[in-house]
């Protein structure tokens, strides 16, 4: 991959990241003013595709940070391993990524019922 893609990766992480923060807002939700029980139908299901959009979006900054890490490893594995072992490395790293993700998540959502 060359440096102009990983450029590009780089200014798409920047943006997708902004739209995190906004999607994953609880204060930028339908019915973000009222108590849960008094949302109409319509708003909960609102609600509902905001969260999955918000999730979505997540997950595909997830997968941009991954294409940018495997740049930084040069996409190959390395010497030495089996390819099965290179893979269950590469799992090990998604799932801290997703962990990572979640956490950052969870910590815009309390700063947005503050």
């Amino acid at each position: 991959m060359s440096d102009d893609y990983k450029n590009r990766l780089t200014e798409l992480s920047d943006k997708l990241t902004d739209v995190v923060i906004n999607e994953a807002d609880p204060d930028n939700w339908p019915g973000a003013e009222k108590p849960i029980k008094q949302l109409t139908k319509d708003e909960r299901g609102d609600r509902y595709w905001s969260k999955k959009n918000a999730a979505g979006t997540l997950t595909l900054l997830i997968k941009v940070h991954s294409l940018i890490g495997m740049h930084g490893r040069g996409g190959t594995p390395a010497e030495g391993k089996n390819p099965s072992e290179a893979d269950f490395e590469l799992g090990q790293q998604v799932n801290r990524a997703e962990k990572e993700a979640a956490d950052i998540l969870e910590r815009i959502m309390k700063k947005g019922k503050k």
